[in-house]
């Protein structure tokens, strides 16, 4: 529908509801002049008087009337539906449809998610795990959280945070083939390798802005850190793992650090990655705000008291 011709049913409604071309055009912020030519114009494509004018009042013809009934309902709806939509970028509500990294996923920004429900319970939230790359726009996710490098593209993208992985192995190991005193001493261990680390095949640590790589060797290489992660737990080698991965064995006991003092060169960044555009829902803004503060917070990934200096 043109907007010059829903423009003149807005301007008929205002009149037919309020029996006035001046309080009309104050409603709508327009001279009543330029009410009356709307009219006249909604009249002459119609073909069919909607109006009486006279100097003292304005009334409904039986046409008119029958018009006003079924337009007043329709424009009713139609703001509704608008005053509705526009909710949804002023309060917390509706569908949040997000797509997470598996392992990330569960371990790290699952435990928010009853929080963050509780907190906003006009939300509802469907979580996909995956690590496939997701087409956002044409699989409707709201958001998706990305870990690593962002290509160049037209999604907006707010980075949350970002890690370092360190050497860890189990008690059990250290006792039975001994700790590594430099990085060159790790040619000599048991090294399990996690095949999907950017830097991978080699470990590339640094201490204090001095870089060593190493090339590890050992009985087993995955694509999945969660299955290095159980392989280290079982005492089969020493394991460069992200330490959001590792901080709760830590503290356990069931994982030690290996060579505390260093750690990978490579910064990884998390992402929070949305369709283009500059108007974002509410629940997308908060969720993405409350998972960046979680990640903040400490409480997520508190660095073991070992590693702090070199931290």
């Amino acid at each position: 529908m043109p907007n010059e011709g829903f423009d003149d049913m807005l301007a008929f409604v205002a009149v037919a509801r309020s029996g006035s071309f001046r309080q009309a055009a104050q409603q709508l912020g327009r001279d009543a002049s330029v009410i009356s030519r709307r009219i006249g114009q909604l009249e002459r494509r119609l073909g069919v008087r909607l109006l009486v004018r006279t100097t003292r009042s304005v009334t409904l013809t039986e046409a008119g009337s029958h018009y006003f009934q079924r337009l007043r309902h329709a424009i009713d709806e139609l703001d509704l539906a608008t005053r509705e939509v526009s909710g949804f970028a002023a309060d917390p509500q509706g569908t949040l449809k997000i797509s997470l990294p598996v392992t990330f996923g569960r371990l790290v920004v699952a435990p928010l998610l009853p929080q963050f429900l509780r907190q906003y319970p006009q939300i509802k939230i469907e979580a996909q795990f995956q690590d496939r790359t997701v087409d956002i726009v044409e699989e409707g996710f709201d958001v998706v959280i990305r870990i690593g490098v962002l290509r160049g593209s037209t999604l907006m993208a707010k980075r949350l945070g970002s890690f370092w992985s360190i050497l860890v192995a189990s008690p059990v190991y250290v006792a039975e083939r001994g700790s590594p005193r430099t990085p060159t001493e790790l040619e000599s261990h048991a090294c399990l390798g996690f095949t999907r680390h950017p830097d991978w095949p080699s470990w590339i640590l640094e201490r204090e802005g001095k870089q060593t790589p190493v090339r590890p060797e050992g009985p087993m290489v995955a694509d999945s850190s969660e299955f290095i992660l159980y392989a280290a737990l079982d005492h089969t080698g020493i394991a460069l793992l992200p330490y959001w991965m590792v901080t709760r064995h830590l503290a356990e006991g069931s994982l030690v650090p290996v060579l505390p003092e260093w750690r990978s060169i490579r910064e990884i960044n998390i992402f929070a990655v949305m369709p283009p555009g500059t108007l974002m829902p509410a629940k997308t803004r908060l969720f993405v705000d409350e998972t960046a503060k979680w990640l903040r917070n400490g409480d997520v990934w508190p660095i073991p008291d070992a590693l702090i200096e070199s931290t």
